[in-house]
């Protein structure tokens, strides 16, 4: 017994060397209140664009946050929509008597409190306007709209990947620094985010996820790590997705 919770203290010791890396390297971004939330560039405009487009994004939380994990939205566009609509979970709008859901028509590829953000899943054209209709049933039926914890969620990542196991057309493979995507409430059994295989998860502190896109993933209290052997890559927590 001794002998296990000296293996577990040395692995978790390890594990956390990538938030380490991350805190050091993302620390810097000033106060939250003056960061950026400028686009970048990735969402194509809508008045040049009349096909419909789905994107999944996601960008470091602010302050320590950031250095254990990403915050993710979806965004989509209709077919002729002269906007793009985006759905996220905010944890602070319960404090105002809010949901955690919110919608809005805010730049989908802007930057999240100074961090830019990257395009983790895109559909375009038909496949996306295939997809829509699922992703707007999946965010109405989201079960925890009035529930928010930081770790190990329900979260911003909890709420993207309900979404995508009920949407497979989008193969959306959160990296391991999507913390609470593994948090499946008092279900234990669920399809992989990607739709390409399985994950258990014990309350999203416990688990394993087996599948096509993922590869190999444990989770040990919230902190991600494994293969991808298809890619050739490894996913570590606090750094992400590192190969080809």
């Amino acid at each position: 017994m001794r002998f296990a919770l000296q293996w577990l203290v040395r692995l978790l010791g390890v594990l956390l060397v990538g938030p380490a890396l991350a805190l050091v390297t993302e620390g810097g971004r000033g106060p939250w209140w003056a960061a950026s939330r400028e686009p970048v560039g990735l969402a194509p405009d809508p008045a040049a664009t009349p096909e419909a487009v789905v994107q999944v994004y996601g960008a470091r939380a602010w302050g320590w946050r950031g250095a254990f994990g990403i915050h993710t939205w979806i965004a989509v566009k209709p077919r002729g929509a002269a906007v793009w609509t985006v759905h996220e979970v905010i944890g602070w709008r319960l404090h105002h008597g809010g949901s955690a859901v919110v919608t809005s028509h805010r730049p989908p590829d802007a930057r999240w409190f100074g961090a830019a953000p990257e395009v983790l899943a895109e559909l375009r054209g038909e496949a996306a306007a295939a997809a829509i209709p699922a992703i707007e049933a999946a965010v109405a039926a989201y079960p925890w709209p009035d529930r928010y914890r930081l770790w190990p969620g329900p979260n911003s990542n909890t709420f993207t990947a309900w979404v995508a196991r009920r949407v497979p057309a989008l193969r959306l493979d959160l990296p391991p620094t999507a913390v609470g995507k593994d948090y499946l409430g008092a279900r234990v059994l669920a399809p992989a985010v990607s739709g390409t295989g399985w994950q258990l998860s014990l309350g999203g502190l416990l688990g394993l996820t087996l599948a096509r896109e993922e590869g190999v993933e444990i989770n040990l209290l919230g902190l991600a790590f494994g293969l991808d052997p298809a890619d050739l890559a490894l996913r570590l927590p606090g750094i992400g997705r590192v190969g080809p």
